[in-house]
Parts: structure tokens; C-alpha cells; sequence
């Protein structure tokens, strides 16, 4: 097998050095034998910081891209030939990466088909988008046709299929409201189009979120299909205006996550955080937003567990103020 450099680390590493992090000489031949298949588009070591909106994130035992959902259902296959575990991210919004990197394979998915589609209801129009594609560009690609559902969502980071798997929302807008279904990728059935109801979607999450949560593998979101309808031009370029404005005066610009925790049940989580007095905390160079304070910001050079410390601090501080405990909305992956 040739040597395939690393992405971020010592010059030279080759493949079977770079995966001795994982300890396991079975996990570490399964590593390079998943490298080997892949080929050039494998790399080993990538730095995972510069794929999420945190700007924080070890390294990858090996990392690949799909661009297509072919691309990304063979990536899934050939790993689990292997046995190699696999993560699959997107823009890297609402994740925090340990500084230890992910083990496995991680997979970035780039692909970003979209389709109009009819419905043979004049003012009815069904969107297909691939998972990897910006949700702010698909709702943007809809306003400028004067399509009214995703007014909400222009601005919005992370992709299609993180929006699917989180139930993403703003300004009482959520993907829920105007997703009719998705494809659905699994190795044992291969994909298939999944109705919404069998998608289990809540506030915040859905099927593939809670099969996560559980430690259980979860199907991939390949794509979705949204039902938006023909709408006013000006009405529909107010709402973006006032949701854009809503944004600038309340969310904060630099290095984040987005929201940190999920809102309780009587109250958001920024609320109870800044009357708890946390906003500002530091813990390192992670910090309580004082702009809004569900927002952790990276201010250059926090590492994951300085956030991860700041999260604790926080949750332990309102539960002790507020016997409420915070529940988190964004996901910490890879090797704490």
C-alpha cells in the first residue's frame, strides 16, 4: 500500500502511524485498509477544526468528501466492509469535535443537487435538495422564485440534512412545517423515500437524532423534499428583512456553534442562563455570549474542553438556580 500523507500533523506520517492514536492494531490495519480502497481522495490526520463553525475539532483518523449521493452511500459501504466506524458532517454547525479528533472515518458531505419540481398545482412547488446543501442557499434560491415556506431559513447555517435530523427553526418557522419527505439511506435496506411521520420530528429533533443520542447507528439523510407555494414578492422580502434584522440584533458574529442548549419547556435557555449571571463567563478562550447568552463563543483559541467545561459550569449553575437541567442542542462527537 502507498503512503498517503497526513492532513494535519507531522510531515511525512504515513498511514499506519497516523492510525496508531487509535491504540488498536486490528482498528489500525482497518484504518489503512479503508484508505487504501478510497485512494486519493483519503486523507489521514485532517484537521476537523476547519470544517466546523466552533473553528475547534481534532484530528480525523482518515476523512473523505462525497459530492453526490452515490459518492457518500459507497463511502458508507466501503466502511462498514471494514469495520470502521463513520460520522458524517456537514457544514459543522452545531457540533463540538474533541480535541482528540473522531476515530474512523469521517465523511464530509458536499453534495448539493436541487430540483423543482411540479405538483399539477399551479401555486405548489416541491424542492428537492441534497443533503449537503446549504439550507440558507436553497431558502434564498426560493425567495428569489417567490416561493413562500423558507423566508425563516435564509441566514440559518448548516445544511439540508442537519436541518432534517435537528428539525432546524427560526422565527417559529421549522424544516417540519414545509418537509413532505426524505431519502433515506440504510446499509441494510439501501435507500428509500421515508414519509415525515415515519421521521418522528419534535422540537429539535427527530428519529435520527434520538437513535444517536442512544448510541444506536442511525440512517443517513440523503435528501429532502419541501412543499413551498407561490407567494407575494413583497411580503415574502419583508419577512426575510424583519427575520434578517432579528438575526443581526440578537445573534452575535464569530466563531460558534449556534445555540448551545434547547429551550425549556417555560422558558428559553438564554433567559435562565443571563439571569443566572453567566453571561461572560469564561473558561479559557470560550466564553458566554453577552449578546445572547445560549451562544458559546471560540474567541481564537478555545479548545473542546474548555467548552465542554464552560457547558458543565453553565448547566450545574441553573440547575442550582432554578432546579431546571438544560439540555443540549448542539452534539459533542469524537474521542473526550
Amino acid at each position: 500500500m502507498r503512503d498517503q500523507r497526513v492532513g494535519c500533523g507531522k510531515s511525512g506520517t504515513t498511514v499506519r502511524k497516523a492510525c496508531q492514536r487509535s491504540g488498536h492494531a486490528e482498528a489500525a490495519r482497518g484504518i489503512a485498509a479503508l484508505a487504501a480502497r478510497i485512494g486519493t481522495g483519503a486523507v489521514v490526520g485532517e484537521c476537523l477544526a476547519k470544517h466546523t463553525t466552533f473553528g475547534i475539532g481534532g484530528p480525523a483518523d482518515l476523512y473523505a468528501e462525497a459530492a453526490s449521493r452515490d459518492e457518500l452511500m459507497d463511502l458508507l459501504r466501503l466502511a462498514h466492509e471494514v469495520a470502521v466506524p463513520c460520522l458524517m458532517i456537514g457544514s459543522g454547525a452545531n457540533l463540538l469535535v474533541a480535541d482528540k479528533g473522531v476515530r474512523g472515518l469521517v465523511v464530509r458531505n458536499v453534495s448539493r443537487s436541487i430540483e423543482f419540481k411540479t405538483t399539477g398545482d399551479e401555486k405548489e412547488v416541491l424542492i428537492e435538495a441534497d443533503s449537503g446543501c446549504r439550507l440558507a442557499e436553497v431558502a434564498q434560491i426560493a425567495v428569489d422564485r417567490h416561493l413562500t415556506g423558507l423566508e425563516w431559513a435564509v441566514d440559518v447555517p448548516g445544511t439540508v440534512g442537519g436541518a432534517v435530523v435537528g428539525n432546524a427553526g427560526a422565527f417559529g418557522g421549522y424544516i417540519s412545517d414545509v418537509l413532505m419527505r426524505a431519502l433515506v439511506f440504510d446499509l441494510d435496506s439501501g435507500a428509500r423515500w421515508w414519509p415525515k411521520a415515519e421521521l418522528q420530528m419534535g422540537y429539535r429533533t427527530s428519529c435520527f437524532k434520538e437513535r444517536y443520542a442512544r448510541g444506536l447507528p442511525s440512517p443517513i439523510v440523503l435528501a429532502g423534499e419541501f412543499l413551498v407555494h407561490s407567494g407575494e414578492p413583497a411580503e415574502i422580502s419583508a419577512a426575510v428583512d424583519r427575520n434578517r434584522q432579528r438575526r443581526h440584533e440578537t445573534q452575535p458574529v464569530g466563531l460558534s456553534a449556534g445555540s448551545v442548549f434547547k429551550r425549556t419547556r417555560e422558558h428559553p435557555a438564554g433567559y435562565l442562563i443571563e439571569q443566572a449571571g453567566l453571561k461572560g463567563t469564561r473558561v479559557g478562550d470560550a466564553v458566554v455570549c453577552a449578546q445572547h447568552a445560549n451562544f458559546i463563543l471560540n474567541l481564537g483559541g478555545a479548545s473542546a474542553e474548555d467548552v465542554r467545561r464552560l457547558i458543565e459550569l453553565v448547566r450545574n449553575t441553573v440547575h442550582e438556580c432554578f432546579g431546571v437541567w438544560l439540555e443540549l442542542e448542539i452534539q459533542l462527537v469524537g474521542e473526550w
